[in-house]
């Protein structure tokens, strides 16, 4: 290993001098300069009144098209929502146990059949037969779309970039942003919920078909072109079928999309479905009802995805030739028992009817009595997590540790003595960086101490802008610095700057709480099999709850505020976490780690100084996903008291101001675009210096 060389570039020097004066400078400035403390009101551009003009004369000249659109899926929801209502609840559950069967053998048709009980005897039935429906109508328009679209970006080399661009968008656009537009073309409705669900869940099948149709092996390809066949011949002969695992796998993430949004899309669908039952039981501060639907959601999603991902499972040498499973009986029994469920319906009309009616068993009052004495049991220790995570995370982010540094929680204050010492400290920081041969290492340690001491409000926006871009430059080179203050720039001038930084600090929380708390469990269950095997159902099913699901425990624990919406995006965000880090330590060659023993290194030690640095790469890509999943949930959250972007999206779909939600959702989606690029750039970074 060579020793670190204290020769810097031209260029490192620069950044280690200029980035932290420059940091310095504006601070001082700001004192006396107010356009650097905060953008200037005059330099807003009015970008959502510019899109409200838009929509103004566009929505008119659609309007006939989305009529039509409107009627033909109206009449295909409604006649799908009839038959599955109309159907005696045991023929239902016994058709898809079938399937189940076929898809995953005896376990999985336990599960439909568990989660078919629960259904009926929590009473909501009914709502899931209009849930289903819509999921049934618009996973295949999202399939359909998403596969187009995927094959034109595999049959566009040139415009692939920019595809690729367009699904980051769609996949990143906040669902509340989708409703305001589509509620224009389509009015109050299951229509309009139904076309955003199916926009929503596009992206996935997109990404998978052009991820399979590139991967196929360039031997096939060579063959099929050797054999005279055409490029239609080519693309049905060869291409799609050695495609067909990640085809399946885009088929299934899909479904989990549309599942995920069916709550959201609840809000502007005006009919009684599974997701409109949470939000009223939300609404209503009815925390049982809540639950109990929600968890009707989260094993629909479960059997859903268990079933998806087992019927389009790569088949093993031993499923083929005489032992491979036949599609034929299963699905003549499953249609022999719908025939006689629909006979015996139509035979026995009235008896039959209550059968899909049932009430649920359970006493919601005795329930949110239990719910809420569980909470006054532990409202201490819970009151004591929620003000550890604000006074000494959220406050230090927000307004700096010169304002959240009080005696009465750190037990002193900022004076000049302390703050010198805390200079003093990054300074050392720093010059241990500068030793090590890390001259960017130890300008971002500047950097990021200014930042912290001041907090992202208050952070003047000409320095963030600058620490931005120089991030995205040093992580990945030029083009995604030029996109990042282009994209930044964009922020500033539609005035949604503070709302954008009190979400990036809100992103940030969560994530670290993620972090450590998944980086804990994932250490766990890499060095545990049993506990990987105890895990890993709870992660299957906190990655299969739709968003909407985790507002329950976090407004049950914490009721209405900024920690609850905080508490939901780390519950949604935390399964990359723990897989990643289980997977990556997972994955250190054995090798390494009998090295580290022989050496005489602790289990402890063995993980933290071999296994880490090893799995640095996959870690780093899990903090990505991280990333990504908590800004998805920002949004969501935004329901329960945060104030940041989604606020902004909420109160723009409570005044039906279009403009407003579009601009917002783009700054999202430039928020996770740029996080994730930077964060794919510094993990290509370390994976090629390994």
């Amino acid at each position: 290993m060579k020793p670190a060389s204290l020769s810097f570039s031209a260029s490192a020097i620069l950044g280690m001098v200029a980035m932290p004066a420059l940091m310095l400078a504006c601070l001082a400035a700001a004192r006396a300069v107010p356009a650097i403390a905060a953008f200037p009101a005059g330099w807003v551009i009015p970008v959502p009144a510019a899109i409200n003009t838009v929509l103004g004369w566009l929505v008119p000249a659609l309007q006939p098209a989305t009529g039509l659109a409107s009627k033909v899926f109206g009449t295909l929801l409604d006649a799908l929502i009839v038959t599955l209502q109309f159907l005696p609840w045991p023929a239902v559950v016994l058709a898809v146990a079938l399937v189940g069967f076929k898809a995953g053998g005896a376990r999985l048709a336990a599960l439909v059949l568990a989660a078919g009980a629960y259904i009926v005897l929590a009473g909501f039935w009914r709502q899931s037969m209009v849930t289903l429906s819509l999921v049934l109508l618009s996973v295949p328009l999202s399939a359909l779309l998403g596969f187009l679209l995927g094959l034109g970006a595999f049959f566009l080399p040139r415009l692939r970039r920019g595809l690729e661009l367009v699904f980051d968008f769609m996949q990143t656009f906040p669902a509340f942003a989708y409703l305001l537009p589509l509620l224009l073309l389509f009015g109050f409705g299951p229509i309009a919920g139904l076309v955003a669900t199916a926009i929503y869940a596009i992206p996935p099948m997109a990404r998978c078909t052009l991820s399979g149709l590139v991967e196929v092996p360039r031997e096939r390809i060579e063959v099929a072109e050797m054999s005279g066949c055409s490029t239609w011949q080519r693309l049905v002969w060869v291409e799609l079928p050695s495609a067909r695992p990640m085809l399946a796998l885009g088929l299934n993430q899909t479904t989990m999309a549309a599942l995920s949004m069916v709550i959201t899309a609840s809000i502007v669908g005006g009919v009684d479905d599974i997701g409109w039952a949470v939000l009223s039981g939300l609404r209503q501060a009815d925390l049982g009802k809540s639950l109990l639907a929600g968890l009707v959601i989260v094993l629909v999603s479960v059997v859903i995805d268990r079933i998806t991902a087992g019927l389009f499972r790569p088949r093993s040498a031993v499923g083929t030739g005489k032992n491979r499973p036949r599609w034929q009986p299963i699905l003549l029994a499953a249609a022999a028992v719908i025939s006689l469920g629909l006979a015996a319906r139509l035979a026995a009309p009235d008896l039959l009817q209550g059968w899909n009616e049932t009430r649920g068993i359970v006493d919601l009052g005795m329930l949110n009595k239990a719910l809420l004495g569980f909470v006054a049991r532990y409202s201490d220790l819970l009151d004591a997590i929620k003000n550890a995570v604000l006074f000494y995370l959220v406050l230090p982010l927000r307004v700096g540790l010169s304002g959240a540094v009080l005696p009465m929680t750190w037990g002193f204050s900022m004076t000049p003595a302390v703050t010198a010492v805390y200079a003093a400290l990054a300074l050392l920081l720093a010059l241990r960086q500068m030793t090590k041969g890390r001259p960017s290492g130890a300008a971002a340690i500047l950097c990021l101490a200014a930042l912290l001491h001041t907090g992202f409000v208050a952070f003047p926006w000409p320095a963030a802008l600058s620490l931005a871009v120089w991030a995205a430059w040093r992580a990945a080179g030029p083009r995604l610095a030029l996109f990042t203050g282009l994209s930044l720039a964009f922020v500033l001038m539609t005035g949604l700057w503070i709302p954008f930084v009190k979400s990036l600090y809100l992103v940030i929380v969560a994530v670290a709480l993620c972090a450590l708390l998944g980086g804990f469990f994932g250490v766990l269950a890499a060095r545990s099999d049993r506990f990987s095997a105890v895990l890993r159902p709870i992660n299957d099913a906190l990655q299969t709850m739709p968003q909407f699901v985790f507002l329950i425990p976090a407004l049950m624990f914490f009721k209405v505020g900024e920690f609850a919406g905080l508490i939901a995006i780390a519950l949604y965000a935390v399964v990359p976490a723990i897989r990643y880090t289980e997977t990556g330590l997972r994955n250190v060659p054995p090798t390494l780690l009998e090295t580290a023993r022989q050496l005489g290194c602790t289990p402890v030690q063995s993980t933290l100084l071999v296994q880490v640095p090893t799995a640095r790469p996959a870690l780093l890509l899990g903090l990505n996903q991280v990333v990504m999943a908590a800004i998805t949930m920002l949004p969501i959250a935004a329901t329960v008291g945060t104030s940041e972007l989604g606020q902004q999206i909420y109160i723009a779909l409570g005044k039906a101001d279009a403009g407003l939600g579009i601009t917002a959702g783009l700054v999202f989606c430039l928020l996770a675009i740029n996080l994730d690029r930077i964060l794919r750039g510094v993990a290509g970074r370390l994976h090629s210096a390994q």
